[in-house]
């Protein structure tokens, strides 16, 4: 029996690179006599060119094989094979090759069975996802025609497409958000059964859409991610909601690192002007945010508001206290997608506002405990005071503490019973 590498619980920082610790277990696994792959996305990220954020391995070799050559191993699906193995600080889950039993509730299989390479290939959902990549010698393995349809930027479902659909229906958003990242056309067959079974989406938990929807949203991609929600009909089932298709100028101009709430807030928008209601409380229920995703995108949306209908009229502190908000700068992204001109203008003022003394958001003059200092009891009074001593702080009214102690004494007074 081999000795594990790294043992179970250890918090060692991790002292190999990712991809040399996934070919590190896989020759431990070879050298036992067992196949060992490298599997699906990261194969595909690197035939594109790009980095995989990790790798996983395929094996002919089952759980209990596994744990006989790295004994604390860990089994987190041991029902489907999957073990993660740590090696060096680095996590890797290796999974048994596998063949699926029928799909009963839309997510999972009622049963697995240990089977071949090309077996396991044949179910996984779309073919640039169901690659190998042999671990010695570097060659890829492909059963599915997956570098042909990466070379081809192709966007196709293994085998039936209603079939691939239907087992884990939210292989469409998955659809959505592979074609969207990696700019692929989707073929045909594969966008038909993704259309025929948009309704279908309704049935799939908020967690998992809330889920898949951060990360096709969180990526620069994410106009084309959304213009093909719309076209295909899932935002329907995704938003539950009236379908609603259109253009979406405020998604378009939001910045490659817009945030999630950003990114929600515009789309909103966009569909709100084309009559759709998106209401923030509804998004918050149906896509599964948190309460800070929440109190943002309520937030940004309010924000947005008073840009487009008042930021004229506001006085110098409203505006300071309006820009100093941490949801203020997405809000003016996304204002720009209706209104780039206002937007640049409140930009640019906003950044003349930030070049006065003590900038957009400057420490109070006065607080609290200096009124108590000066003898005035806390009270209804106190909030009153501070605001309005702080706004004449912004305004420039006042610019030391000494001066705004005086005022703030004098609305004391004038205030004085209330």
């Amino acid at each position: 029996m081999a000795t594990d590498p790294s043992p179970r619980g250890s918090q060692q920082a991790p002292t190999i690179a990712p991809r040399a610790a996934a070919l590190a277990i896989a020759r431990l696994l070879r050298g036992k006599g067992h196949v060992a792959y490298l599997a699906g996305g990261c194969v595909r990220d690197e035939l594109l060119g790009l980095e995989p954020a990790d790798y996983d391995l395929a094996t002919d070799a089952i759980p209990e094989q596994i744990q006989e050559v790295f004994p604390k191993a860990r089994g987190v699906g041991e029902s489907f094979g999957v073990m993660l193995v740590r090696f060096q600080g680095r996590t890797v889950e290796v999974a048994t090759f596998r063949s699926d039993g029928p799909y009963h509730d839309g997510r999972r299989p009622s049963e697995v069975q240990y089977a071949t390479a090309r077996e396991d290939a044949q179910r996984r959902d779309f073919t640039i996802n169901g690659l190998f990549r042999d671990t010695e010698s570097g060659d890829v393995v492909d059963f599915v025609g997956g570098q042909s349809d990466l070379a081809n930027r192709t966007l196709r479902a293994i085998g039936d497409p209603h079939d691939r659909i239907r087992e884990d229906r939210l292989r469409s958003l998955r659809a959505v958000r592979f074609a969207a990242r990696f700019s692929l056309e989707v073929d045909a067959r594969t966008q038909a059964a993704i259309e025929a079974t948009a309704s279908e989406l309704r049935g799939v938990s908020r967690e998992r859409v809330g889920g898949e929807l951060r990360r096709m949203l969180a990526h620069p991609t994410r106009h084309r991610a959304i213009t093909l929600l719309e076209q295909w009909r899932l935002d329907a089932s995704t938003l539950g909601e009236a379908h609603s298709a259109g253009e979406l100028p405020r998604v378009a101009a939001l910045p490659a690192d817009a945030s999630f709430a950003a990114t929600l807030a515009a789309w909103s928008l966009d569909r709100a002007q084309r009559n759709a209601a998106s209401g923030v409380e509804h998004w918050s229920e149906v896509v599964n945010l948190s309460s800070r995703e929440r109190a943002d995108l309520l937030e940004i949306r309010r924000i947005v508001g008073v840009i487009a209908a008042e930021w004229r009229t506001l006085s110098k502190a409203a505006r300071k206290r309006l820009a100093s908000s941490p949801c203020f700068p997405p809000a003016l992204d996304v204002h720009a997608g209706c209104d780039l001109r206002h937007s640049r203008s409140v930009r640019s003022e906003v950044d003349a506002l930030a070049q006065e003394v003590g900038g957009i958001a400057p420490m109070p003059f006065v607080r609290g405990d200096d009124l108590v200092q000066m003898g005035f009891v806390p009270g209804p009074a106190f909030k009153r005071v501070l605001d309005g001593v702080y706004d004449l702080q912004l305004e420039g009214k006042v610019i030391d503490p000494a001066e705004a102690l005086v005022q703030a004494r004098a609305m004391l007074r004038s205030l004085d019973g209330i």
